[in-house]
């Protein structure tokens, strides 16, 4: 009987202790479940890469592949370091050096919260200035990308520091570095070099102050839109400044999602994480934003005007036609929509991509100064000697004044024995609010000598007008 009760009472134990088991299941799991975390490492290339794994460089494209290696002879401390050779624009394995450096593994990253800065040191053969350092690309969403632009090297070692935006943010990231470096003269025949860069890594500097977000590069602006449109913020100005303990303010662009957008009114406009502004109804709403509850400087007011109307569609037959934007045709490809040579002189921003509005793509200028429409960098350029006549519809968005005017030039073989000729749509032939379809003998171009390889086409107004829709522009014959 004393081994029965002896069961009994084992038994009756197990019960009690199971019984308490179950009730400590029945808590809020956070109370007992650790989390996964990721490794809060703060090195990316001290001597050789570090935990990064074995498939981590990968190149833009266009770009030198064997642009980037381990130098065992230079270094700023150690044994080694990483050199650059930036490549000539005839080199034949690309034109340019660029790459990101992400951690290999999907569902990999590290916790960067914990630091406020990307820091490394660098030198190069001679003084040069590379277009681009930073951090948070990772050929996925790319949600927290971070860039410092036109950083100048010299011939010794200094060290550079890429502050972090917001690290709160940065609690599972891939993306450690990312560069950008074309090679130096002028376009299509730049000359390479070399550079290093050593003791890459994360850094909790502590003496970052004076955070300064902005949009839309600070400024306040109103614009005029439609239902439908949407308005990438990402394209129009995002950055966020520190002040070093040198009392340099340095400015990187920082991607959407360190920002937390506000409409004062989501029924007329909504933003999503990714700065993607899409206007939903008719009136008017205020965007702003903060980065870690600082107010970014600069806001966009938009007024909703309703429904958009399209540019009449061109009946053309297809044979006759070369189309270099029109949603009624098969267009050329083109290297881009907004491009310009002087970035101190030219504001325009808008028209990349083309907005999508009702059933079809338009181009949508802004702060218009000046714009080039680009076909002869990395595309063909365009033999318009059999065409007579160059197609335009514009939509201009505001009133249009005595003085106004749009010039549209055209330029043939760019950079090389280069002609050019403009035609000029004076104030009396532009519509506020209207379409207007302009047919363009090519014969009116005058200086333009030849028209075999055509590569840029420019919308100029000197500032005079603004804002403008453009759609279907193409050359055709009678």
């Amino acid at each position: 009987m004393k081994n029965i009760k002896f069961i009994y009472a084992k038994a009756a134990c197990l019960l009690v202790l199971a019984c308490i088991a179950f009730v400590s299941c029945e808590r809020d799991p956070s109370d007992e479940v650790e989390f996964a975390q990721f490794p809060a490492t703060a090195e990316i290339f001290i001597d050789a890469p570090i935990g990064l794994g074995t498939d981590f460089y990968f190149p833009y494209g266009g770009s030198k592949a064997t642009a980037w290696s381990v130098d065992d002879e230079v270094s700023y401390k150690g044994t080694a370091s990483m050199r650059f050779d930036v490549p000539d624009a005839n080199d034949p394995e690309g034109n340019y050096a660029g790459a990101i450096f992400r951690i290999d593994g999907e569902g990999s990253g590290r916790n960067l919260s914990g630091f406020d800065a990307l820091t490394f040191w660098a030198k190069a053969l001679q003084s040069v200035t590379v277009g681009e350092f930073g951090f948070g690309e990772d050929f996925g969403e790319n949600k927290f990308l971070t860039t410092r632009t036109n950083v100048s090297l010299t011939t010794n070692w200094k060290k550079y520091i890429i502050p972090i935006p917001d690290p709160s943010k940065l609690i599972q990231e891939r993306g450690m570095l990312r560069y950008s470096a074309g090679g130096i003269g002028p376009v299509g025949a730049e000359v390479g070099y070399t550079f290093w860069i050593d003791e890459v890594q994360f850094e909790k500097l502590g003496t970052l102050a004076q955070p300064q977000p902005k949009m839309l590069n600070g400024v306040d602006v109103e614009e005029t839109t439609f239902i439908g449109t949407t308005i990438n913020l990402a394209e129009r100005g995002l950055t966020q400044t520190y002040n070093l303990e040198t009392g340099v303010n340095q400015v990187v662009t920082a991607a959407p999602s360190y920002f937390t957008f506000n409409s004062t009114n989501p029924e007329v406009a909504s933003v999503n994480e990714f700065g993607i502004v899409t206007v939903l109804g008719s009136g008017t709403t205020k965007i702003t934003a903060t980065i870690a509850g600082v107010e970014a400087k600069g806001s966009l007011t938009i007024e909703s005007i309703g429904t958009f109307q399209a540019a009449p569609t061109p009946t053309r037959p297809q044979q006759n036609v070369i189309s270099v934007f029109s949603d009624a045709y098969t267009n050329i490809a083109v290297d881009y929509y907004n491009g310009f040579f002087t970035p101190d002189g030219q504001t325009t921003l808008g028209g990349a991509p083309p907005a999508t509005l009702g059933t079809g793509q338009v181009i949508n200028y802004t702060a218009l100064n000046f714009v080039g429409i680009g076909f002869f960098l990395n595309v063909a350029s365009v033999n318009a000697t059999g065409m007579t006549h160059l197609h335009v519809d514009i939509n201009v968005q505001e009133v249009v004044d005595p003085g106004d005017f749009i010039r549209i030039q055209l330029l043939n073989s760019v950079g090389n024995n280069e002609t050019s000729g403009a035609v000029t749509l004076n104030s009396s032939q532009l519509i506020s609010d209207q379409w207007v379809s302009f047919d363009l003998p090519l014969a009116d171009f005058a200086g333009l000598s030849a028209r075999n390889e055509l590569g840029l086409l420019f919308f100029i107004s000197d500032s005079t007008i603004s804002n403008i829709f453009v759609d279907n522009i193409y050359f055709y014959k009678e």
